[in-house]
């Protein structure tokens, strides 16, 4: 593991590793929903096709470390990062920060004007990480997971 990280944008050969991280660490800590895997079942159309971007930390070995979503709404008109996970042999080397910062990038390339995530509390290193990116606090409206009890956004 060389740990020189390119961010890349999502080609179907990663499928398989953006599914397998986040069912890595949604197991670990909580369970899976069914959100979760009609997520998994149509990446293509509901992330990609669907006006999104997916965003994937690369080792130079061809290991996929992390990766996350940039998901487009239409029924809100609005962005969610969504689905980011870090392998743990990769975590503690600023992935996450290159990952968010790589989505955030393309978002305002793009003309996003915001973007919220759901999150837990309970995962503090996250929490931490997305203050980092610029999300702030907000009410929680509705949410798709029983893990969700915050939700952020940042203003572009």
């Amino acid at each position: 593991m060389s740990r020189n990280i390119h961010i890349v944008t999502y080609e179907p050969k990663y499928k398989a590793d953006f599914i397998r991280l986040n069912k890595e660490w949604i197991e670990r800590y909580f369970k899976l929903e069914e959100a979760d895997l009609k997520t998994f079942e149509s990446i293509d159309d509901k992330i990609i096709n669907g006006g999104g971007q997916i965003f994937l930390a690369v080792d130079d070995d061809g290991t996929v470390a992390g990766c996350c979503a940039l998901v487009y709404h239409p029924e809100k008109g609005c962005h969610e990062l969504e689905k980011m996970a870090v392998s743990p042999d990769y975590q503690g080397h600023g992935i996450g920060l290159s990952l968010g910062t790589a989505l955030i990038d393309y978002a305002r390339r793009n003309g996003v004007r915001k973007i919220y995530l759901e999150g837990n509390t309970g995962l503090v290193p996250s929490i931490k990480l997305y203050r980092r990116l610029g999300f702030k606090e907000v009410p929680l409206d509705c949410n798709r997971f029983e893990r969700v009890d915050i939700q952020m956004e940042i203003e572009l």
